[in-house]
């Protein structure tokens, strides 16, 4: 109990006496009860948080004890020192002399005669940390429970110079967002897969790419930037910034929590992509079908258009074709805002199978037109970057 809710009580254990010929008013008995509740409540808000041991991290014959918010774990010097080069200095530097603070002080700093580590770290990041430094690493499906596990990870391995365990989270972390097209096009198949069986928004198959960002700028990890990036501008803005209950990016971090400067990034790299929307429609009414070889003898009017595969049966009859392409497209991307109306590598994919090789007549077209989706999606993907001002 605090001095002041000791007087407080005292007070009112002896209540001043009230004026002759007077009575203690209902007022009076009210204001002293509610300032002894104040008095009590604040007390309780100040009051130290219940320590309590870790089950599986706490050992027996450990020679530290650190405190993560109120959970302590005991722990050995010598596998920290093994893994982090962090704490392999710490270890090795000499005890403070007792002659600099009081023995209180020094019995303080103690627990169960194991030097006491207060961490400013959340306690789960430390359980995961301290699971993956005496187990080994196991790491999930890069889900959005996987994550916390991961992230933490990284924050801590980053931070406490842990660098073989720093680069097996990133390693993991850029499977989800990778570097490569080929790895996202797997990542992109597993979150239609997700969606297919789950009938939920393929967005809740991995972590919202704002805490991507915004692990990516805690730690020093740029490497996840571009996929992130990538992936949050395939959102409305609505769904950004103004987004409900249930939905992909409805849980925290909120948008709110990225830089001013990855504001702008996002916001001209979403600018770019839309643009690529357009610039995708008009190459494929004016390129694709010019690939396929076209031989005048070939060309005559009674000629099967059905071709063999390998050359164009018949040049007039395919570029109406693509002019119809080009308007379903328009209609579906530009005017509908249809599905992939903000992601160009998927838009690209689409346009490229809307004359099957299987089932078109022209089969020659039918592949020029997936050469060119597939070089098209080559080049996206290597302008993602600058799209988003990211270094390379």
């Amino acid at each position: 109990m605090s001095t002041a809710t000791s007087t407080l009580l005292d007070h009112a254990s002896d209540p001043p006496s009230p004026a002759p010929g007077q009575e203690h008013s209902p007022n009076d008995l009210q204001g002293i009860t509610e300032s002894l509740q104040a008095a009590v409540l604040s007390d309780e808000a100040h009051a130290s948080p219940v320590l309590k041991r870790h089950r599986d991290l706490w050992f027996s014959d450990g020679s530290v004890v650190l405190r993560a918010e109120d959970t302590l774990f005991r722990v050995h010097m010598s596998q920290l020192s093994r893994k982090s080069l962090f704490f392999r200095h710490m270890f090795d530097m000499p005890p403070p002399s007792q002659s600099l603070g009081s023995n209180a002080d020094a019995a303080d700093s103690m627990l169960e005669g194991c030097p006491l580590l207060t961490m400013e770290d959340a306690a789960e990041d430390w359980i995961n940390l301290l699971h993956a430094l005496y187990d080994g690493p196991w790491f999930g499906n890069n889900d959005r429970d996987d994550f916390r596990v991961v992230s933490g990870i990284l924050r801590l391995s980053t931070k406490y110079i842990i660098d073989s365990l720093r680069k097996r989270a990133l390693d993991h972390l850029l499977v989800a967002w990778p570097s490569t097209l080929k790895d996202w096009d797997a990542r992109e198949d597993i979150a239609r897969i997700y969606e297919l069986e789950t009938a939920n928004h393929r967005g809740f198959r991995y972590p919202s790419p704002i805490a991507i960002i915004d692990l990516a700028r805690e730690n020093d990890t740029p490497e996840l930037l571009p996929a992130a990036f990538y992936d949050l501008s395939r959102y409305h803005f609505h769904e950004i910034y103004e987004s409900g209950e249930g939905e992909p990016l409805s849980q925290p971090p909120l948008a709110h929590t990225l830089g001013a400067s990855d504001i702008q990034r996002l916001t001209l790299g979403k600018e770019a992509a839309l643009h690529t929307i357009t610039t995708l429609i008009q190459s494929m009414g004016n390129g694709p079908h010019r690939d396929a070889v076209h031989p005048t003898h070939l060309s005559h009017p009674r000629h099967n258009r059905r071709s063999s595969g390998s050359v164009c049966v018949s040049a007039a009859a395919c570029r109406k074709d693509f002019e119809e392409l080009v308007e379903l497209a328009t209609q579906h991307y530009l005017f509908d805002r249809g599905r992939g109306c903000c992601d160009p590598l998927y838009a690209a994919e689409e346009l490229g199978q809307l004359k099957s090789a299987e089932f078109s007549e022209c089969k020659a077209c039918a592949r020029a037109l997936e050469s060119w989706a597939a070089r098209e999606r080559q080049r996206i993907w290597k302008m993602i970057p600058s799209w988003f001002r990211l270094k390379p």
